[in-house]
């Protein structure tokens, strides 16, 4: 039988990025919701994780949140649902929260259930079969269409699932869902529409929900919230006893991290929130109407993501204190430059610097020009094809900055000081290759689905 509304339990907006708070866990996990919902990826953390197909997060604050989610869902035998696993929900990070849900149902000895998963990963030859075919793979957010050198360069493909096989999962009977890379509101949206909710106020909630506390306010990581979805409204309520979900948060959550504050896109339609009306429902609690949903005439059009290697990577760091190096720290970074240059000239590389106290967070589009900081750190970048170039073009764009001198220096040291005399080995780097579209005739094309029994 359909409910008159679904009451949706999310508690951390990137599960296991940091640890869940677990004191507004159990208070909205008292409250008996109707799911337990969580998004446990983003393209915020960069190309790196996909490429390299490894976490950005602690397997054990990601383990940690998955047990808190599983023992509330089973005790209270509602369902668990789980978008974008590991990070970036390709096909070895869904296979780790498996056998993490596993491992987790083992050691508190659940009864049996049904879990259901589906994998994302989308193989390279399927795309080039397409363009090969004379299909268009649409670029978004500015970029050109997907060229043939572009796919090439690429290492791993993941597709952005809608709500199409979260409900595919619960209309087989799945008691816990595991998916790969997903829509942020998909993962809850497909709950509300499964329960028979409209469409407009399931991916509403759906987009609300999906980063937890960041709608409630004052600001507190990792807290509850519940998401309360109805034929005629959504609700959102904060969980954590400290923080209260007003007009503002809500609204302002509403149109965060979008290109058009208004629209939210999703497999086969766009959720418009123009006309939004926010009222105060409650101390805690900002009630939402009016939202509207667009369907997309035509196929359905599938985003992928897609990530490739660009080489091996060294990280070196200089310290500056000087206040002539300071007032020409562009003159001595473009010396440095010089040296390697000099040094790998007509060979493949590439050497950037942050410069921490003038412009290292925004670079370019730093509005302040003048550097009025006593101390700099030089954060050094160098990437290269081979592990061996890698590491001396960093080591000679980190040392040179010691080495520079400018025509009106006099002395022989004191430029530069050295966090550490060897430049650092980190991951490779990896480049964002795909974020386009692919048409598709059936939304469920790219998304495998299995089942499994989990339990005693």
């Amino acid at each position: 039988m359909k409910k008159d509304q679904i009451r949706i339990h999310c508690s951390n907006g990137h599960l296991g990025f940091a640890p869940t708070k677990e004191e507004s866990f159990w208070i909205g996990a008292k409250t008996k919701p109707d799911y337990y919902a969580c998004d446990s990826g983003s393209d915020d953390i960069g190309p790196v994780p996909l490429g390299a197909d490894k976490c950005a997060s602690h397997p054990e604050w990601q383990k940690h949140d998955l047990e808190l989610m599983l023992i509330a869902a089973r005790e209270q035998k509602v369902p668990m649902i789980i978008g974008s696993a590991g990070d970036t929900g390709s096909d070895s990070r869904v296979d780790m929260y498996i056998e993490f849900i596993r491992e987790i149902a083992k050691k508190h000895k659940m009864e049996k259930f049904k879990l259901g998963y589906f994998y994302s990963e989308v193989d390279k030859e399927y795309i080039r079969k397409k363009m090969m075919a004379g299909e268009t793979i649409e670029g978004l957010d500015g970029r050109t269409n997907l060229m043939i050198d572009e796919l090439n360069k690429t290492t791993r493909i993941v597709a952005v699932a809608g709500v199409h096989p979260f409900i595919k999962c619960l209309e087989m009977g799945a008691d816990v869902i595991i998916g790969g890379r997903s829509s942020d509101a998909a993962v809850f949206a497909s709950a509300a529409i499964f329960e028979g909710m409209p469409e407009n106020n399931s991916y509403y909630g759906g987009k609300i929900l999906e980063c937890a506390s960041f709608a409630a306010e004052p600001y507190g990581a990792k807290e509850t919230i519940i998401g309360t979805i109805t034929k005629d409204d959504v609700k959102v309520t904060a969980m954590a006893p400290f923080q209260r979900c007003t007009i503002a948060s809500v609204a302002g959550h509403a149109m965060y991290e979008r290109t058009n504050p208004y629209f939210e896109y999703f497999a086969g339609g766009m959720l418009d929130m123009t006309n939004c009306v926010y009222e105060q429902y409650d101390e805690k609690t900002c009630r939402i109407t009016k939202a509207e949903y667009v369907p997309i005439e035509g196929k359905v059009k599938v985003k992928l993501e897609g990530s490739g290697k660009v080489g091996e990577r060294y990280l070196g760091m200089a310290g500056i204190r000087d206040p002539y190096t300071i007032k020409n720290i562009d003159k001595v970074i473009q010396w440095a430059k010089d040296q390697v240059e000099e040094r790998f000239a007509g060979k493949e590389y590439h050497l950037s610097y942050r410069v921490f106290g003038k412009n290292g967070v925004m670079g370019d589009l730093e509005p302040i020009k003048e550097t009025k900081s006593h101390e700099l750190l030089v954060v050094v970048e160098g990437v290269a094809p081979t592990d061996a170039v890698a590491e001396e073009v960093t080591l000679i764009g980190t040392r040179q900055i010691f080495y520079a001198r400018l025509p009106e220096v006099k002395g022989t040291a004191g430029t530069a000081a050295f966090i550490l005399d060897e430049v650092i080995k980190v991951s490779p780097a990896y480049e964002w290759t795909l974020n386009h579209v692919v048409s598709v005739d059936d939304p469920m094309e790219l998304f495998k689905i299995n089942m499994v029994t989990v339990g005693e």
